[in-house]
């Protein structure tokens, strides 16, 4: 007996008569009996304690489903690295379509997906690398001492490649792809969280550029993501300070010039950086949750203004109100149409709505319900930016359209270009064959109101006819000035 492991406890390994092994933890004492010494052993099966801190260690490290490093581990590995001031690549994925197969197949499905997808990143790297998934369908893989853009892009686009590959699950043939962020050590920062930062902003970057590819962090998407930041953060206070305003663009009659309408355009009154056009904060407002409050403010005010205009000479005055996604998504759009139509007092037939390819892709079965709805009762319905995106003629059908709405990329080329002159041709046929009257918008000089004119488009829109403007300019350049004996509902704001 080894006098060393006296009075010690030790873990060893024990054979079953089997022959398998399994661990066993030993205990040796040794005391004296009637003047004589005496030993004894305690033998333990720690099998199941070795499993028990086994199931722990991989609950505190590891994805349970993918088995991956978990985001503890990815954080700590990565500290490590920058610690000692070594380069690192920092790529950071997500799964194009992955919610989809979840929708459609159920999570059983997804969660196949996601093994199938950790596997294939795991054989496109270097055994020194670490693949980790932070939960969803979001991965990161960090490859130390890789610092050159150029090789990190090269994994990025191998792991694309593997990704895209079909895969089969329960006799389905599936398919996902992957959007790729990258960051680099020392370049873009000195930290875990800086890097995994800017590997987020790369990647969100690569998703809103089409997907399916992989983008290099800059600057200015961190400067970018600060400025869409202060933006949320200012939103609510500009709803609670009541500082939206619209303002009116004429829509006129081609034949001969006569007011018809306008389209409804908001614009945010700031007050330190003064009036802000929708390019400065509308992709924000549309994905914060102040849109559906800020679009039912719109569709209010301009059926209330439609109203006083009506009322003051344009009795078929009709507004034009852009829809965004949020009040299709809350889903009782035909409902808060109708509130907003009975509280206006204005005529169904005094508002169009303009809907445009991005909701129609998003809200396809809610829509078509609730337009319907609002056509039955009169609503006008129009497509706004027609024959920029990749909506099918089919919409055509399904839609209760009343007007194709033609872009102002095709309006103020089409002089100079044979391309864009077809397209407008086609629309204009379009129009006509599925009874739907159309409006050009980009009008600017007269030679493209002669020229759409001529080809037979029916409204017309753009600076030429004028620029959007404040409701009091509108009023007084059309000649729609309030009278003193107008009920005080006509003009409230």
């Amino acid at each position: 007996m080894n006098p060393r492991l006296l009075g010690k406890t030790v873990e060893l390994p024990a054979r079953h008569r089997d022959g398998t092994e399994f661990p066993i933890e030993l205990s040796l004492s040794r005391w004296e009996e009637q003047g004589q010494p005496a030993f004894g052993a305690i033998i333990r099966d720690i099998r199941e304690r070795r499993a028990n801190e086994e199931r722990l260690f991989r609950l505190a490290h590891l994805d349970p489903l993918t088995e991956l490093p978990n985001r503890a581990v990815l954080r700590e590995r990565l500290t490590e690295i920058v610690t000692a001031m070594r380069a690192v690549s920092v790529l950071m994925f997500d799964l194009d379509g992955f919610k989809e197969i979840n929708d459609s197949h159920g999570h059983a499905t997804g969660d196949a997906a996601l093994k199938a997808m950790a596997a294939r990143l795991l054989s496109c790297v270097r055994p020194i690398d670490t693949v980790s998934r932070l939960g969803g369908d979001e991965f990161v893989l960090i490859m130390p001492d890789i610092g050159d853009p150029l090789r990190a892009a090269a994994v990025a686009e191998a792991i694309i490649t593997a990704v895209a590959e079909p895969f089969e699950h329960a006799g389905q043939t599936l398919r996902v792809g992957t959007s790729v962020g990258i960051a680099l050590a020392p370049a873009h920062g000195e930290n875990a969280d800086d890097l995994l930062s800017c590997a987020d902003l790369a990647l969100y970057q690569a998703k809103s550029e089409g997907r399916h590819c992989y983008r290099l962090f800059a600057p200015m998407l961190r400067e970018r993501a600060q400025r869409t930041r202060t933006l949320r953060d200012e939103l609510g206070r500009a709803v609670e300070n009541d500082e939206f305003v619209l303002f009116y663009q004429p829509q006129v009659r081609m034949r001969d010039g006569a007011l018809t309408g306008a389209e409804a355009l908001i614009r945010w009154q700031h007050p330190e950086r003064g009036l802000l056009a929708p390019g400065a904060f509308l992709d924000v407002l549309d994905k914060s949750r102040y849109a559906a409050q800020v679009g039912d403010w719109v569709l209010r005010t301009a059926c209330r203004q439609a109203v006083a205009w009506r009322a003051a000479g344009a009795a078929r005055f009709r507004i034009g109100v852009n829809l965004c996604s949020a009040q299709v998504q809350r889903g009782d759009l035909a409902e808060t149409v109708q509130v907003a139509l009975a509280e206006s007092g204005l005529q169904a037939d005094g508002l169009e709505l303009e809907i445009t390819e991005n909701i129609v892709l998003r809200h396809d079965a809610q829509l078509v319900v609730a337009l319907r709805n609002l056509r039955e009762v009169g609503v006008g319905i129009a497509f706004d930016d027609y024959g920029t995106g990749y909506a099918s003629l089919s919409l055509l059908k399904r839609f209760p359209l009343t007007r194709l709405k033609i872009d102002r990329s095709f309006v103020t080329g089409k002089l100079a270009s044979h391309q864009d002159m077809t397209i407008v041709r086609a629309i204009l046929q379009l129009g006509h064959g599925f009874k739907l009257d159309v409006i050009a918008e980009g009008i600017e000089t007269e030679a493209e109101y002669t020229r759409l004119r001529t080809k037979g488009c029916q409204e017309g829109q753009g600076y030429l006819f004028g620029k959007p403007m404040p409701a009091d300019i509108f009023a007084n350049r059309f000649g729609l000035r309030i009278r003193e004996d107008m009920p005080a509902a006509l003009t409230a704001r």
